[in-house]
């Protein structure tokens, strides 16, 4: 990606093999996912007031990092100096973080940043289940207890989708607005209600909530409190600058940790056959363009699988 814009300023490249330095591997990526932070970078989108800090951190006139994604699943192809514990041909999961690259068959990554991939776990449902998984059990772990009530506002999303099933999992009850086409999806993943916000507005759900997770971005610190009980705590998964910055309390704004301990155990509860993946669109990287045209699209239900 040379520069800013809409889907087609992806393209497919040659470009040099990067090479393992100092406690990197590099792994040879089999599975990776296309998100909405993804398209957010792509095409200079962030949410209000992070334009300007956006652009800086990440190249005003275009991306510093071409190469995208920051999901993989992959075998180890290389081994670079002072890796313990690692070894080529040992298949792993991880994120990139800030450093991307992960959109290509090969990136180079931190080693003490990924984790095995269960033999039993393809590298599709690994991938899959990260990004959106990441951030749900590091919100929900503290707050989604047995008994408590759970609204989950975009849970067909990639977000969305884990968040419903980390909080049904820890026996929370869960009520989640999504349309009505992807209602018994939400339901099959532990959904108890599901909200067609086509018909009813998130904004008119009672103050009846002990957390409220929006993963779409309609909802700010006022407007999402008026839905919690008096001790609920409201998660921005898409903040603004100024709700980010005033998050505290019972109001949590990202980012969000990419943290080993919660691939391993999202990874452990998908071969246990406790969560489900949501792949319902796989594209191989010669349509990464494509891919950007369906998530900007704001159709796309859980996650997006990309297969270089």
């Amino acid at each position: 990606m040379e520069r800013y814009g809409p889907p087609e300023v992806v393209q497919v490249q040659d470009v040099p093999e990067p090479r393992a330095g100092k406690g990197q591997v590099v792994v040879r990526v089999r599975a990776s996912t296309v998100n909405s932070g993804d398209a957010r970078i792509r095409g200079c989108r962030f949410p209000a007031g992070f334009a300007v800090p956006g652009r800086l951190a990440l190249g005003w006139n275009g991306p510093r990092r071409r190469v995208l994604g920051v999901v993989y699943s992959g075998a180890v192809e290389a081994v670079g100096p002072g890796v313990e514990g690692v070894a080529v041909g040992d298949e792993v999961v991880g994120m990139t973080g800030a450093g991307m690259g992960a959109h290509a068959e090969l990136a180079a990554v931190r080693a003490d940043r990924l984790v095995p991939k269960p033999a039993s776990v393809s590298h599709a449902d690994a991938a899959a289940v990260i990004f959106g998984g990441t951030t749900a059990r590091h919100v929900l772990q503290d707050v989604a207890t047995p008994g408590s009530r759970v609204l989950v506002n975009g849970a067909s999303g990639a977000v969305g989708c884990a968040a419903v099933q980390v909080a049904h999992l820890a026996g929370a009850r869960v009520t989640a607005v999504c349309s009505e086409r992807n209602a018994d999806l939400v339901r099959s993943l532990g959904a108890a209600e599901v909200v067609d916000h086509r018909r009813t507005s998130v904004h008119d759900l009672p103050a009846a909530y002990d957390v409220v997770l929006d993963a779409v971005g309609n909802l700010d610190r006022r407007s999402g409190r008026r839905l919690l009980t008096p001790d609920g705590v409201l998660v921005l998964a898409v903040a603004s600058l100024l709700d980010t910055v005033r998050a505290r309390g019972a109001v949590r704004a990202g980012p969000w940790p990419e943290d080993p301990a919660h691939f391993a155990w999202l990874l452990d509860r998908l071969a246990a056959g406790e969560l489900q993946p949501v792949v319902t669109q796989t594209v191989p990287l010669a349509d990464i363009a494509e891919a950007h045209r369906i998530v900007d699209s704001g159709r796309k239900v859980g996650n997006l699988v990309l297969t270089p």
